[in-house]
């Protein structure tokens, strides 16, 4: 029964205004002779509305600053201030809720859950930095997102990825943005929160397994940079879509790239693209045969990824709690397992009839079947994807940018001679 129901009136309107201490004060926290300890709570305490919109205002202001500093003042020292402050309030001051990353949950979630209402300005938060991404680029990720910062502020000595393996961890955030989004539309868990490396670090609060994660992160984003942004980060993968369609962009030089290579080394993300002016140009139909095998190839990728989705949706499906308990359940009434559990327990005294557990799992063993089968057939369809980016040759110049690797971070821009010298493009001509 809630609190408000077991108070007269009078003190049930005085309840919102009493302070947090008096409140615990007044009933405190049971004691258990079991041992048991309560958890910590990490997670913020809710935002007032007028804080709410305090907030959109901060996110709107940071990412129009972003895009100015990478886009016309074109200044790294900009860009690096204001990254420094977007921690500061992003993640330390907010403690990382709510963010761009994990709002995708919450749109999920509302998506598939006709229960759920998402708030205003979990809305805003999600599409403002996609809005902004697809006219300026990842400003984003340039200078507002706390859990980038973190990672920018740690690299030191970059080393270079090899292209190989870059290519294989970049199925990962897909992969990474198809479960969280199955795992909420299911109800399951919001696993982008769960698994967030630096949200321990930002509430000072959190389990060892979590603060060892975010810590051997920061570790490897000393050499590689910004490693969860590049192979893990959900988010990144939308506003990769929208830079690659993005109105304007960070440019490494302000006019004519001259070639002078002394940019060729200045992105530790592996986002800037070499010039192709010697690369032999093929006939017009090997291109074209090329490019038809690949459209002919995608269904079946999309096929087979489907088919994958479908095998792997029962071990899915016990990302819900629901399953794993009728499973436990199932297996104590059959004799086959003898040790039970909290859940289990606390299941046999509420005397909920099994058949209706039972019910309850196979009807989520079935959202999970479609969501894995659409899970596989988008992994698929990312695969094809990136095999017909790369078979796209496209004659480069000079040194420019991947629009959907790119985080705009103007790292490039201090190495570029036009930039300190305008008229270094009249000289080299």
């Amino acid at each position: 029964m809630p609190l408000r129901r077991l108070l007269p009136a009078g003190l049930a309107l005085l309840l919102p205004v009493l302070p947090a201490g008096a409140q615990q004060a007044r009933f405190p926290q049971p004691e258990f002779e079991s041992g048991y300890r309560l958890p910590e709570v990490t997670q913020p305490s809710p935002r007032s509305p007028a804080m709410e919109l305090v907030d959109l205002g901060a996110l709107a202001a940071a990412l129009g600053l972003s895009a100015w500093f990478a886009l016309r003042l074109r200044s790294r020292r900009a860009i690096f201030l204001l990254m420094t402050a977007a921690l500061l309030y992003f993640g330390f001051w907010r403690e990382g809720c709510v963010c761009a990353v994990g709002s995708i949950q919450n749109i999920a979630l509302a998506l598939f859950s006709p229960d759920y209402t998402v708030p205003i300005s979990v809305i805003a938060v999600f599409l403002l930095p996609l809005l902004f991404a697809l006219f300026f680029g990842r400003v984003f990720c340039a200078a507002v997102c706390p859990l980038g910062a973190a990672q920018d502020l740690v690299l030191l000595r970059p080393v270079r990825v090899p292209p190989l393996l870059a290519r294989v961890l970049s199925i990962l955030p897909p992969l990474y943005l198809g479960l969280a989004v199955l795992a909420a539309a299911a109800g399951a868990d919001f696993l982008i929160c769960r698994y967030d490396p630096f949200v321990g670090f930002f509430r000072l609060g959190a389990g060892l397994e979590m603060f060892l994660w975010g810590a051997a992160l920061l570790l490897v984003g000393t050499v590689v940079g910004r490693p969860y942004c590049r192979f893990l980060c959900p988010y990144g993968v939308l506003l990769g879509w929208m830079s690659r369609l993005s109105r304007r962009h960070l440019t490494v030089t302000p006019t004519v790239c001259t070639v002078c290579r002394l940019c060729e080394d200045s992105c530790p993300f592996g986002a800037l693209l070499r010039p192709t002016p010697g690369q032999p140009s093929e006939g017009r139909r090997a291109g074209v045969r090329r490019l038809a095998l690949l459209l002919g190839l995608l269904p079946l990728l999309v096929a087979a990824g489907a088919g994958a989705g479908l095998l792997v949706h029962a071990p899915l499906s016990r990302l819900h709690a629901t399953v794993r308990l009728a499973e436990q359940v199932l297996l104590e009434r059959t004799g086959k397992l003898a040790e039970t559990t909290l859940e289990s327990r606390t299941f046999h005294e509420s005397d909920r009839p099994v058949e209706d557990l039972l019910r309850r799992a196979r009807d989520l063993r079935g959202r999970f079947r479609t969501g894995s089968a659409l899970l596989g057939a988008f992994l698929g369809l990312t695969v094809g994807g990136a095999l017909l980016r790369l078979s796209v040759r496209r004659r480069r110049t000079g040194y420019e940018p991947d629009r959907g690797a790119c985080l705009s971070c103007g790292r490039c821009i201090p190495f570029c001679p036009v930039e300190r010298n305008p008229g270094a493009v009249r000289t080299a001509g």
